[in-house]
């Protein structure tokens, strides 16, 4: 399946250009196309060697970057383009979140169709003209008051949201295996054992709320569903708490 590619238009700063091809490396996603880097490019040149840097594993991702001297030729061999702006531009096209990019690049390249979206530089975004070269607007839904965005943020909410529609991404891991449920049986004697140990310490006063206080805290522990290491644990702060107080009373335990 063809992954989009993530084309920089004018970007400023070589720090940027790598950490977007570090969020790239992250989310799997691998062609990367600058247009017109404002400090230039090329391999030994201050703003190549600040993307590298800041790319750490994601080298390759810098190194074989094409270069390109305006949006339309960078485009030239793609099917559906896109374009991040955080500004309404009076343009007449469909303007989809992150997830709808996404959805919208994996039908495109599931087809075998090569789709790609551009983010502008970091001070000015694109230019209308640039704009107007996309099929479609891609916005953030980010706070109102400071929408701006960072270079490699932008590409970093859009990668992400590729990579869980291209690999119908989970979490990365899982709870650790844990004890099963406690039976009905467990729970119950947990229960009697701790109102005993309650009563002893006076706890249900005065008596007339006992049957209220009770319910309560058994509501409690019912809402955790506790499993079987759980019972054991709390019978053994139970018994704990016990022994301690028979100890202070100097009554034998």
């Amino acid at each position: 399946m063809i992954r989009p590619v993530i084309i920089l238009v004018r970007p400023q700063m070589g720090e940027n250009i790598g950490m977007a091809a570090r969020a790239m490396a992250n989310f799997a996603l691998s062609d990367l196309r600058l247009v017109a880097p404002r400090d230039g490019w090329g391999e030994g040149t201050p703003v190549w060697q600040a993307a590298v840097d800041a790319a750490v594993g994601a080298n390759a991702i810098v190194r074989k970057a094409a270069v390109f001297a305006d949006v339309p030729a960078a485009v030239q061999d793609l099917h559906k383009l896109f374009a991040t702006t955080a500004r309404e531009r009076d343009q007449a096209k469909p303007v989809l979140s992150a997830e709808g990019f996404a959805a919208e690049a994996k039908a495109r390249g599931a087809a075998g169709q090569a789709v790609g979206i551009l983010f502008g530089p970091e001070r000015t975004g694109l230019e209308n003209a640039e704009v107007a070269l996309a099929d479609a607007i891609v916005s953030f839904p980010v706070n109102p008051a400071f929408p701006s965005l960072n270079l490699a943020q932008s590409v970093s909410l859009a990668a992400y949201e590729c990579f869980k529609a291209f690999e119908s991404a989970e979490a990365p891991f899982a709870l650790a295996h844990v004890t099963p449920p406690a039976t009905r049986a467990m729970v119950l004697a947990f229960f009697d054992h701790l109102e005993e140990e309650l009563e002893k310490g006076d706890y249900f006063i005065p008596d007339g709320k006992r049957a209220v206080m009770s319910r309560n805290l058994r509501n409690i522990f019912h809402r955790i569903e506790l499993t079987e290491a759980d019972i054991r644990t709390l019978r053994g702060v139970v018994v704990a708490l016990a022994t301690g107080r028979k100890r202070k009373s100097g009554r034998p335990s």
